[in-house]
């Protein structure tokens, strides 16, 4: 028990640590701006990761706990009306106060309660304290995914694109696409292990697929590139109609994010502007956008289904880019080799099908309980992890989940067929 105690007492303070070293290349005015709805400031994000802790972990386990400031309940709560009234997702970057500072003070502060509270707690509360550490060790690594995609879009309203770090980005190699087949038939997906995993990925189940191809790697820059010159972006033909209109209100042309100047496509990236990598995969993409090329391919997204089952029999490995990469950006194939290229990792990938609960799928009870379940609607699942993806937050299980017109996380194409 003291082991495991330990060992977990390890993962929280890396995870924390994690988090403040993606904010460590900001200036303190890029911490309160939000451009808009979708991303909340940084210091936001700082102060509701370190609310969850104390509002499902201290204040649930530690006896005659007081609040560290009453009033951050109201500030920091996301989504969860069983906890109380909160600020308004669209005002969260109107709050000049509390300032970043106090904010640090409160995260440092809950830090130290909770590696005590990992110390001291009852053998009689440990499985069910030490389950809920776990969901909020995950809870903040998808915030800090979410801090990057954030940042990025924050810091690239700013006219003279700033560099947030210089990373690597390598020119890599032009990988021939190619279709590979799955035999379909009865096929199992979702959890099923010992280890953490969030309850939309429950229960394990079984489906039935027919043959299918999926395409060996991510659709590129320069191919996405052919779609936009051949009139993309201009032909219904190729949209779902709430795509189309979508596309004509935006007014978009291109991928969030790319610039067309003195007639050479640019890209802003967390290393500034960069000229337009052809090889690298195509990102910030909406699900529109995606089932949009592929229409216009001659193809079509995987189901989820098939994107799993393709995972699973590919046996794939945590050694793509992630968080932990430091590279920022996805990034194009350095070297050939056969099978399957970066399933996980790089850039989530869009699929067909919509975000809805799995067979005798149950949310839990209380708070918690809204956590995945009450957004089963209206989203369209990406599998596979991105650049900004921790490394040991990811699975072939793992189910992310936007709105079709959303791009601004670094989401990307890949292509199936039917056989």
């Amino acid at each position: 028990m003291r082991e495991e105690r330990a060992i977990l007492q390890t993962r929280f303070r890396e995870v924390r640590k994690q988090t403040e070293d993606i904010c460590a290349s900001l200036e303190v005015e890029d911490y309160v701006v939000q451009p808009m709805v979708d991303v909340s400031p940084p210091k936001w994000h700082l102060g509701h990761t370190t609310w969850f802790f104390e509002t499902f972990l201290l204040q649930a386990f530690k006896r005659d706990y007081k609040p560290f400031n009453a009033l951050y309940n109201f500030l920091f709560n996301s989504y969860y009306e069983s906890v109380g009234e909160r600020v308004m997702r669209q005002k969260r970057g109107d709050l000049s106060r509390p300032t970043v500072k106090e904010v640090y003070a409160y995260r440092h502060a809950i830090t130290e309660e909770m590696l005590n509270l990992i110390e001291t707690i009852s053998e009689a509360d440990w499985r069910e304290c030490s389950a809920l550490i776990e969901l909020g060790i995950n809870h903040e690594q998808q915030h800090q995914e979410l801090l990057l995609t954030d940042i990025k879009f924050i810091l690239s309203q700013n006219p003279d694109k700033p560099i947030y770090r210089k990373a690597f980005h390598q020119e890599g190699i032009y990988i021939e696409p190619k279709m590979i087949e799955i035999e379909g038939g009865k096929h199992c997906i979702g959890y099923k292990g010992t280890d953490f995993c969030f309850d939309n990925e429950q229960p394990h189940h079984a489906v039935w697929l027919n043959d299918f191809k999926l395409q060996n790697r991510w659709v590129t820059n320069g191919e996405y590139l052919e779609f936009i010159e051949d009139g993309g972006y201009r032909d219904f033909r190729h949209w779902l109609s709430e795509g189309w209109e979508c596309v004509q209100r935006e007014n978009w042309n291109a991928p969030l994010y790319w610039e067309k100047r003195d007639g050479e496509w640019l890209e802003y990236t967390l290393s500034g502007m960069m000229p337009l990598n052809l090889n690298a995969p195509v990102c910030h993409v909406s699900y529109f956008e995606a089932e949009a090329f592929a229409s216009w391919a001659g193809k079509r997204l995987p189901t989820e289904a098939e994107w799993e089952v393709a995972a699973t029999q590919a046996n794939v490995s945590h050694k793509n880019f992630f968080l932990e990469s430091n590279c920022f950006h996805p990034q194009a194939i350095s070297k050939v080799k056969s099978g399957f290229y970066d399933l996980l990792g790089n850039v989530w990938e869009w699929t067909s099908s919509a975000y809805l609960p799995y067979p005798r799928y149950r949310h839990s009870s209380g708070a918690i309980g809204e956590y995945n379940g009450k957004f089963m609607i209206n989203q369209m699942v990406l599998r596979g992890g991105s650049v900004a993806t921790p490394e040991t937050h990811i699975r072939t299980t793992y189910r992310n989940f936007f709105h079709t017109d959303k791009r601004w996380q670094f989401s990307g194409i890949r292509l199936a067929e039917d056989v």
